[in-house]
């Protein structure tokens, strides 16, 4: 374990970066290695003191002659480098035990909503296709769904396409005349015409499931802010953010519990854009 003296602190701005949070989403730590010498000045001796390796590992990690495959290793790294929590999420990490303004934060083993972290949704995909067959309500909030539900090779829809009568599902999709699918368009780089089509798209597609299984699909107009997928008491959620798309956040599988908030208030909140939002299907 790195004792508190070998912490290399970079600057805040440092992790905002494109090309370092990037390189985070990949777990490249070569690349990571790479933009600590860059930004924080460090040697390979000074980052192998920090993440608890020998500076030869740590020569080869940078050279790509090694991966870090380890999640353990990911968390030396993460503590060694002093990440902040969205970073640690990247990588697909929990916040860190003590928060940045002082006092314990909570461990996962002491918070049970929040039961495993994904470095990104394709991760999740094999779990999240069981929960669906099994479930018996079905929620999705997300921007156009294509991915998740509106092709034929998509996530979901090869395991609701005989789901019966015993299947309730919900799809929120981002309205395509909507000022902020025009500002999503622009955050992800894409043009609004071809994000809106997607939407319709998606839309016409879930119609086609209205005869083999009971199915609303909503048009929300409000800026995507979290990506939900829920079968009854389970969630699996991700974030929305300029640069980058829902399935590309980590994604965290929460667990409904007697007392958690964090089930509860997603939930709330998807039952609140259903209630704002013009039904289509």
């Amino acid at each position: 374990m790195t004792t508190p003296l070998a912490l290399i602190e970079l600057p805040g701005w440092a992790w905002e970066r494109a090309e370092v949070r990037q390189a985070l989403r990949a777990r490249d730590m070569s690349a990571v290695f790479r933009y600590v010498q860059q930004y924080g000045g460090a040697s390979q001796a000074r980052i192998a003191a920090a993440v608890g390796m020998t500076q030869s590992r740590v020569n080869e990690i940078i050279n790509g002659r090694r991966e870090v495959s380890r999640l353990d290793v990911y968390e030396r790294i993460a503590d060694g480098l002093d990440m902040p929590d969205d970073a640690r999420h990247l990588i697909g990490l929990a916040a860190s035990r003590e928060k940045r303004s002082g006092g314990a934060a909570f461990d996962l083993a002491t918070f049970p909503e929040v039961v495993r972290v994904y470095s990104a949704q394709a991760s999740a995909r094999e779990e999240i296709q069981q929960h669906a067959r099994a479930a018996r309500e079905l929620d999705i909030l997300a921007v156009r769904g294509l991915g998740l539900i509106g092709l034929n090779d998509s996530m979901l829809r090869a395991h609701l396409g005989r789901a019966g009568d015993h299947l309730r599902m919900r799809v929120l999709l981002l309205d395509p005349e909507s000022p902020a699918l025009a500002q999503r368009a622009a955050e992800i780089g894409e043009s609004t015409e071809s994000l809106a089509s997607g939407v319709r798209l998606a839309e016409a597609r879930l119609r086609e499931l209205s005869g083999v299984c009971h199915i609303e699909v909503y048009r929300y107009g409000v800026l995507p802010t979290w990506r939900v997928i829920r079968t009854d008491s389970t969630m699996f959620v991700g974030a929305f953010d300029a640069g980058w798309e829902g399935h590309e956040s980590a994604a965290y599988k929460v667990m409904e519990t007697p007392h958690g908030p964090l089930f509860r208030g997603f939930r709330r909140m998807v039952d609140a854009i259903v209630s704002g939002a013009r039904r289509t299907v």
